[in-house]
C-alpha cells in the first residue's frame, strides 16, 4: 500500500541558507531540524530530500561537491539526533535562460523545482502516495511543487520564508501552512495525518 512522504527542501529547511556552500565544513544544521526529522522517523513517515542544485550548471563545483554536501547533512542529522533520510534526489541541471553555463548540466529538465520530476521518481521508486504527502520549504518554488503534484505545502519562516511570506523572493505563494521552522512544521503534519 502506498505510503505517506515528507519531501524536504535543503538549503534554509535543513541547513543553514549560506549561498552556493563551496566548503563543505560550512554546511551546517539549523537547530532542532535533527530532532524534527527523528520525529519523522520514529513515527515510520518516509522521508525525502529534494533539491535544486544548480553549483555544477553554474560551473561553480562538480556534482562529486554536492554529493558530499549530502553526505556531510546526513553525518551532521545522524550524529545530532539519529535521524536520517529515506532518500535524496536533486536537480543539477539548469536552462540556459535561467544561468546553465556547464555542457553537461545546461538543458531543461523536470527535475527542476517547481516541475514535479523529483517527487514523481520517488513515488514511483518508493511506493509513495504524493496525495498524502507533503512538501516542507522555504521558497515560493517549493509551495508551487507541492500544489503541482497535488502535495500540502509547507512554508517555513527560515532561510527565504519570511521574504517570501513578505513578497520580496520569487512571488507570493499560498501555503496550506505557514511553519516557524521544520520543527513547527512536523508538529503540523503529524496532527494532519491524525485526522485523516
Amino acid at each position: 500500500m502506498a505510503k505517506s512522504a515528507v519531501f524536504l527542501d535543503r538549503d534554509g529547511v535543513l541547513n543553514v541558507e549560506a549561498g552556493y556552500i563551496r566548503r563543505v565544513d560550512d554546511l551546517n544544521l539549523i537547530p532542532g531540524v535533527a530532532q524534527a526529522v527523528r520525529k519523522l522517523n520514529d513515527l515510520g513517515i518516509f522521508c525525502c530530500l529534494v533539491s535544486n542544485q544548480s553549483g555544477p550548471a553554474r560551473n561553480y563545483y562538480p556534482v562529486s561537491h554536492v554529493e558530499a554536501l549530502h553526505k556531510r547533512l546526513s553525518q551532521l542529522l545522524m550524529r545530532e539526533a539519529g535521524a536520517k533520510l529515506d532518500a535524496v534526489y536533486y536537480c543539477p541541471y539548469l536552462s540556459p535562460s535561467a544561468g546553465g553555463v556547464s555542457a553537461d548540466f545546461t538543458r531543461w529538465s523536470t527535475w527542476r523545482k517547481p516541475n514535479t520530476g523529483m517527487l514523481v521518481a520517488a513515488a514511483w521508486e518508493y511506493d509513495l502516495d504524493l496525495k498524502q504527502s507533503f512538501m516542507v520549504g522555504d521558497k515560493a518554488t517549493d509551495v508551487d511543487l507541492a500544489h503541482n503534484a497535488g502535495l500540502k505545502g509547507i512554508l517555513v519562516k527560515t532561510g527565504y520564508g519570511k521574504k517570501v511570506l513578505k513578497g520580496d523572493y520569487q512571488h507570493r505563494t499560498r501555503p496550506d501552512y505557514i511553519a516557524a521552522d521544520l520543527a513547527d512544521a512536523v508538529s503540523w503534519i503529524c496532527d494532519s495525518l491524525k485526522n485523516v
